[in-house]
């Protein structure tokens, strides 16, 4: 079954070539022998960025290692499907329960199927991806958004996040997929995904829009796939000076001068996604000089002064690096894993139908 329709680009840069083998290494080489992915020598782990970062493992061929990271994630979820907001040293850190940390193993679990189709690995996740989708739509309100997390003590927090929402939508896409391509009953998660997808479009009023200084809360509606068309440009389009610096990436927040690697390279998916290809290479270009000697990308750095913050090499920001290098150039069969024209295929049609 061909389920994502591949593309083809131009061939990758020289610089970029040469930095996916070091990027694939960078993850590697922080994952300790559980499976655990911090985010950086001495950091926490969060189970959101370990997924893209059992992600970048794939693209660049760490295989085995991705699946040791899954296989962390399978045990040590909780009994309700979620995971804990982060971990240090495989003990929770932080016990607040989010619903779009609870679901993205679906996303990256169908990203790993589209390089390996490795099917039977997927049987084996399968119940701890249902698990996780079932605690994110728990928290799914009658409208249509999702909630963005219960308390440690069991208390929702009755605040809906647009960025975490679209999050969710897209992991919803690909557990539809996965369960599709294992023969699974996921009729009720049809229906939740057709209420998300009108809440994203229709509804901005119920998410927190205090959360609009983040540039993700711009973006991430396109990114996911749930603005699609006209609508998705125009998105882009109205507020590109908001959070663009030009010749240099993506602010994180609108009202900071500091320019981030993953939000850029996000926002490169997200371009790519809508079809602005030229567009979305331009901006990949801005960032290929920020790297440390080992060719490892920077977290991100202030401006006007250059300043590299933080330090530390983070895993997660090396992973999305490498999805938009694979966006862009086809490196690997999950290339279009973003693109809205390729979701215009059998499997999306049984999204939407």
């Amino acid at each position: 079954m061909q389920v994502l329709k591949t593309g083809n680009r131009d061939s990758l840069p020289h610089d970029v070539s040469l930095s996916i083998p070091s990027l694939g290494y960078s993850i590697a080489n922080l994952q300790n022998k559980k499976g655990e992915i911090p985010w950086h020598k001495q950091g926490k782990t969060d189970p959101w960025d370990l997924v893209e970062s059992a992600m970048g493992l794939n693209i660049s061929g760490y295989h085995k290692e991705a699946m040791l990271a899954f296989e962390w994630m399978k045990k040590n979820q909780n009994q309700d499907g979620s995971w804990y907001s982060s971990y240090m040293n495989g003990e929770p850190l932080d016990k607040t329960l989010e619903s779009n940390m609870s679901s993205y193993i679906a996303t990256g679990l169908f990203h790993s199927w589209l390089i390996t189709k490795n099917t039977e690995f997927l049987k084996t996740m399968w119940q701890t991806l249902k698990k996780g989708i079932d605690f994110a739509l728990s928290l799914q309100t009658d409208r249509g958004e999702i909630f963005w997390a219960k308390s440690p003590e069991g208390k929702i927090d009755p605040m809906a996040l647009l960025t975490g929402s679209s999050s969710v939508f897209m992991s919803l896409k690909c557990a539809i997929s996965i369960g599709l391509i294992l023969g699974r009953e996921v009729e009720q998660w049809k229906k939740a995904f057709k209420k998300l997808k009108y809440s994203i479009q229709k509804q901005s009023h119920v998410y927190n829009i205090s959360k609009s200084r983040y540039s993700m809360y711009w973006f991430y509606p396109v990114l996911s796939g749930a603005i699609v068309g006209v609508d998705a440009e125009k998105r882009i389009e109205k507020q590109w000076n908001k959070y663009v610096v030009e010749g240099m990436g993506v602010r994180c927040v609108s009202d900071r001068p500091w320019i981030t690697m993953a939000e850029t390279a996000e926002l490169v998916l997200a371009l790519e996604a809508v079809g602005k290809i030229d567009l979305a290479m331009r901006v990949f270009s801005w960032i290929q000089d920020c790297t440390y000697e080992d060719n490892t990308f920077w977290c991100g750095y202030t401006f006007p002064d250059n300043t590299i913050w933080p330090e530390q090499k983070i895993s997660w920001t090396n992973a999305v690096v490498m999805m938009a290098a694979d966006a862009l150039y086809s490196l690997t069969p999950a290339s279009n894993l973003f693109s809205h024209k390729s979701w215009d295929d059998f499997i999306y049609t049984q999204l939407t139908n």
